[in-house]
């Protein structure tokens, strides 16, 4: 039934499970609240008591316009005080409940928004921390500045023993899967600079056409700019020529990372070493593409762009325009 009830239906009797994890408890006398909120408030008593209130300033509503949300934060730390996750939690008044699942944070691109997914598929996460002490200080953050509020709160992570194959080196298993957590990041990061990238060149190809003063060679400049980038990507994510046509593709770096996270996330035994080679391979393969990436969007778009500007060129995104009175 996966994390709901996807097929049964109301046939059967299905509650949510616990939070996995630590459950870290606490009590807000009062709520944290912005500014605006704050005022409005006040207004509202005033009105219901038929007293007068003054009207913010200008300033004063540009400041409120601009205040960040409130926040209150959990932060965990490890035994050597490294901060290991912050966590966010309720900021109204009242007690509440966070749960720590016990892994670092994901190394997945970050999202403003929070994805749909399927019942089948995980949230974004991180690697498994080492059983050990940790602690955690509650803080609060209201316009911008970080009090705390309370801590440290020890917290000891203890291994049930029910692993059928358990680690025998636990700190080996960590350092591999922190290993592969970095290179997860950096090759998905790779992986949405590539689209990036490519959305930045459709608009330069479009520009190009609207510009009547841009020389020639600016052209075969783009059209070598987009080989090199496809070329980059069936590295990054796979051949799409042979993966539309159900031709056999041969695995790209990002499946090869992925198959890590796949079977290294939710294990506590050791490495497998199929996933070792897996690491090794998506590592040597990654270093060059990389490289090529960096160069391109690094070097060679911006100096694109530069020529484009200097022809007067429309705006396309991620260019500055350039203009003076003269």
């Amino acid at each position: 039934g996966y994390e709901a009830r996807p097929y049964f239906g109301d046939d059967f009797y299905i509650a949510s499970n616990p939070p996995f994890g630590a459950v870290f408890t606490y009590y807000l006398k009062e709520e944290l609240k912005t500014l605006k909120k704050a005022r409005r408030e006040r207004e509202k008593e005033a009105e219901e008591e038929g007293e007068p209130y003054a009207h913010p300033s200008w300033d004063e509503l540009r400041t409120e316009d601009r205040e960040e949300e409130t926040k209150i934060l959990l932060v965990v730390r490890d035994a050597d005080g490294e901060i290991v996750r912050r966590l966010t939690g309720p900021t109204t008044a009242g007690i509440h409940r966070v749960a720590w699942d016990l892994r670092f944070p994901s190394s997945e691109p970050v999202r403003l928004a929070t994805a749909e997914r399927h019942p089948w598929e995980d949230p974004p996460r991180g690697p498994m921390v080492l059983p050990g002490e940790y602690s955690v200080r509650l803080y609060k953050v209201v316009t911008g500045e970080e009090t705390e509020l309370a801590g440290p709160q020890k917290v000891t992570a203890r291994p049930l023993g029910l692993p059928t194959l358990p680690a025998e080196d636990r700190e080996a298993l960590s350092e591999f899967l922190r290993k592969a957590a970095r290179l997860q990041r950096a090759v998905l990061g790779a992986v949405r600079v590539a689209g990036e990238t490519q959305t930045r060149l459709d608009y330069l190809k479009q520009a190009l056409l609207e510009t009547p003063g841009a020389e020639e060679k600016l052209g075969a400049q783009l059209r070598d700019m987009q080989t090199r980038l496809l070329d980059l990507r069936v590295e990054l994510t796979g051949d799409p020529t042979l993966r539309e046509r159900a031709a056999a593709t041969p695995r790209s770096i990002s499946e090869r990372v992925w198959r890590i996270v796949g079977g290294q996330w939710t294990s506590s035994s050791a490495p497998t070493k199929t996933n070792e080679e897996a690491y090794e391979i998506a590592g040597r393969a990654f270093a060059p593409v990389l490289t090529g990436l960096r160069e391109l969007v690094e070097r060679d778009l911006p100096a694109f762009e530069q020529e484009l500007e200097k022809a007067h060129a429309p705006w396309t995104p991620g260019r500055v325009p350039r203009w003076t009175m003269e």
